[in-house]
């Protein structure tokens, strides 16, 4: 047993390599994503979403249509899995009920259709069963709506779930890995990344910027309302990353996003003054911590887009799931490629026999 002194501890892993990855890599000094050889600047929005999935999955192809329709049959035996009052609680437990046996196709339709599920059941309506012939983002928004919706619409949605598909190692992407190490399946692994993404430091923050948004309430009141917050110890919602030392370049992706929407005719009245609280946020952050680059992260335009396409609040973090669980999926696959377990150390430092 190393002596205390002598042995480096890095908490939380921070700047430790534990794999090497084709799938995405993050330089948070360049504000940088790349995505199965891509910026996520050029693939997001450019190209579908399942054509991310082949990427990421290396197939030549993906349809999801017909898992949809697989995974809506197994609504009925889910149990009260879709019941629970809190989505991430309603979409673990469904997920759970799918056989260990379900692979790379199933698991991301079934988080769509589940979490869609859950959204219509939460306003006393039934599900809508999917329509396998349409694209993944639109077959999920008109699940979400009860109708088909408008293309502009649908490419946002599109255009977010490319975005958010893989970003590292992550807290719900490491998680995967974890439980893929041990040799379990698929199925194991993606409910441990819901678990991971539950939490309010990894997959919690969309919804709380819309609240930020409704509490400032126009442009000229954003210096003076997160002065206060900061002045009560608050955190800004949407502001700063573990990664990024610069602005995240999914939110410059997702701020264009919102632009598109507003150029094919849909109205988004809170792009203006997302603009002014964040580059009110930028300047008192600036201010309060010198030394700490705290810029907008994905979160932040995230709220804007998701509010903009029709997702209620609820559903923003089951939402990020359906997109990021493709990533989950291949990371699991290329675990496993590795055939090694992940067992870090921990340094003891309690007391020691004598």
């Amino acid at each position: 047993m190393a002596p205390i002194s002598e042995a480096v501890v890095h908490e939380g892993l921070e700047g430790v390599l534990v794999t090497r990855t084709r799938l995405s890599g993050v330089d948070g000094e360049a504000g940088q994503l790349v995505i199965a050889g891509s910026r996520v600047e050029d693939l997001a929005g450019a190209v579908p979403f399942e054509a991310v999935c082949a990427r990421l999955w290396e197939r030549p192809s993906v349809d999801l249509g017909p898992a949809r329709v697989q995974a809506f049959a197994r609504l009925a035996s889910v149990g009260g899995a879709l019941e629970a009052a809190e989505t991430m609680d309603a979409l673990r437990a469904a997920v759970a009920h799918l056989p260990s046996t379900a692979g790379a196709d199933e698991v991301p339709a079934a988080v769509a259709v589940f979490a869609a599920a859950w959204q219509r059941r939460r306003t006393g309506k039934s599900p809508v069963a999917p329509q396998p012939a349409l694209p993944h983002a639109a077959d999920t928004l008109r699940m979400v709506r009860g109708e088909p919706a408008p293309a502009a619409l649908v490419r946002g949605l599109d255009t977010y779930l490319s975005t958010v598909v893989d970003h590292g190692l992550n807290a719900s992407t490491f998680t995967a890995r974890v439980i893929a190490s041990t040799g379990s399946d698929l199925v194991s692994a993606v409910v441990g990344a819901l678990g991971a993404l539950k939490g309010p430091l990894h997959g919690g923050a969309p919804g709380p910027v819309l609240d930020m948004l409704d509490a400032v309430g126009s442009p000229e009141r954003a210096e003076a309302w997160l002065s206060a917050e900061l002045a009560a110890g608050r955190r800004i919602m949407g502001m700063g990353h573990r990664v990024y030392r610069v602005r995240d370049p999914r939110a410059a992706v997702l701020e264009a996003a919102v632009e598109r929407l507003e150029s094919a005719g849909i109205r988004t009245p809170r792009l203006v003054l997302a603009r002014a609280v964040e580059r009110a946020a930028a300047d008192v952050l600036a201010q309060r911590h010198p030394d700490r680059p705290l810029k907008a992260n994905v979160e932040f335009y995230t709220a804007v887009l998701l509010e903009a396409v029709g997702i209620p609040r609820a559903l923003f973090t089951p939402v990020f799931a359906v997109g990021r669980v493709a990533g989950w999926c291949a990371h699991v696959e290329e675990q496993r490629r590795t055939g090694r377990l992940i067992r870090p150390d921990a340094l003891y430092v309690g007391p020691v026999p004598g």
